[in-house]
């Protein structure tokens, strides 16, 4: 199972730096980015693809439930665990389908719970890729899927316990998971959180390295400037000021 990556948002910084403590101590959670101003989580979600926001609710400008309300709209949406001082706002925060309430100062055991109930959420429509493998039919998550390789008639799904087939063609495929998967080749998507470096091969071709596969798919001269964008652009969710 790949490990959760968690998204923090909460306008005070020892907020921020407590709930990173807390999760250094949790297994299979890591930080993958921290907001100090809640107007910019949507693009944090676009770019880091978070599978739970951490998300404090009293925020200056749009407060943690109208964030809630617009992750809602993404597709999937990451799981919503809130994060706050104040207790009354846990009934609207169900109502948004949050998966978990945390009240501050949040525990190390508490944290675990609400990271164990975003782990176990039903997959929502579109999480999953539908493939064969030799005669079996398979549903893998998105969540275990490192590239899209395009052969011959069919399309390699690379994923974390092997390969398997689709029909589908690259093209498709791009326009239903645009959030999760990147082109970096006329043949080949690759999934942006799995996405760590570049290199050169003997024969002078850039590939892509790619976190917990042997899958290294050539990246395009055409493509290169936004692979290259997309590996500059890790550090940009530092929190902000």
């Amino acid at each position: 199972m790949s490990e959760l990556r968690v998204l923090l948002v909460d306008d005070e910084r020892p907020a921020l730096e407590r709930l990173a403590r807390l999760l250094e101590s949790q297994d299979g959670a890591t930080v993958c980015g921290s907001l100090s101003d809640a107007s910019g989580v949507l693009e944090a979600c676009t770019e880091l693809l978070p599978d739970v926001v951490l998300l404090d609710v009293e925020m200056p400008g749009m407060d943690g439930l109208d964030v809630a309300r617009r992750l809602r709209k993404l597709s999937p949406p990451p799981a919503v665990v809130f994060v706050t001082a104040y207790e009354q706002y846990a009934v609207e925060a169900f109502e948004l389908a949050a998966v978990d309430y945390l009240v501050k100062p949040v525990r190390a055991d508490r944290l675990a719970r609400a990271l164990d109930r975003a782990r176990s959420r039903p997959l929502g429509p579109g999480q999953v890729l539908k493939t064969r493998l030799g005669d079996r039919l398979l549903s893998i998550p998105l969540a275990e899927v490192r590239a899209l390789v395009a052969e011959d008639k069919y399309t390699v799904v690379h994923f974390d316990k092997g390969e398997a087939l689709v029909d589908d063609s690259l093209v498709s495929l791009e326009q239903r998971f645009s959030r999760h998967f990147v082109r970096v080749h006329r043949k080949a998507l690759v999934a942006r959180r799995y996405l760590r470096g570049l290199f050169r091969d003997e024969k002078g071709q850039e590939r892509v390295e790619l976190d917990g596969s042997q899958c290294c798919p050539p990246v395009s001269r055409r493509n290169l400037p936004l692979v290259r964008q997309l590996l500059d652009g890790r550090g940009f969710m530092e929190a902000r000021e």
